[in-house]
Order: C-alpha cells, then sequence, then structure tokens
C-alpha cells in the first residue's frame, strides 16, 4: 500500500518508548487515515519487519526498536 505524497497528507511521527524494560516503536499522527487503513499499514509493517504490533487510539505500535526500518519503510512507500 502506498502513501500519497500530498502535502496535505498527515505526517508519520514515529518515536520510541520503553514499557516495562522494553522498547516499543510507536507511530502517531495518522488517525485521520481511519483505522481499516491503519490496520492495513500496521499489518504490513509487522510482517516486513517479522515483529508484533498493534493499533491503539489511532496509532501503530510495533514492538522493539525498529524506528530506522519504519522511517525507511515509510519513505520507500510515498507516490
Amino acid at each position: 500500500m502506498a502513501i500519497k505524497n500530498n502535502p496535505r497528507s498527515p505526517v508519520p511521527r514515529i518515536r520510541l518508548e520503553n514499557r516495562a524494560g522494553k522498547a516499543v516503536t510507536v507511530i502517531s499522527g495518522l488517525h485521520t487515515y481511519g483505522s481499516k487503513r491503519l490496520e492495513t499499514i500496521a499489518r504490513e509493517l509487522k510482517t516486513t519487519l517479522g515483529v508484533g504490533g498493534t493499533v491503539k487510539n489511532g496509532t501503530i505500535e510495533i514492538q522493539g526498536d525498529k524506528v530506522a526500518p519504519i522511517k525507511e519503510w515509510f519513505d520507500d512507500n510515498e507516490e
């Protein structure tokens, strides 16, 4: 699924959080895409990176420190 390079499109904010001693990469700023599209993006990221994750409250949470590969994924999937 490609993310369109539109100046009005939401910009993903990717940050690393530590929860109970474990790293979680959180992607926010895409809540305007809707839950179905967020689920699709999360599924593609989990498959590509070989990790677990979920969608909660308009954010995508991916297990582990995956900031760099997620940024690369978003760059590769822009049109």
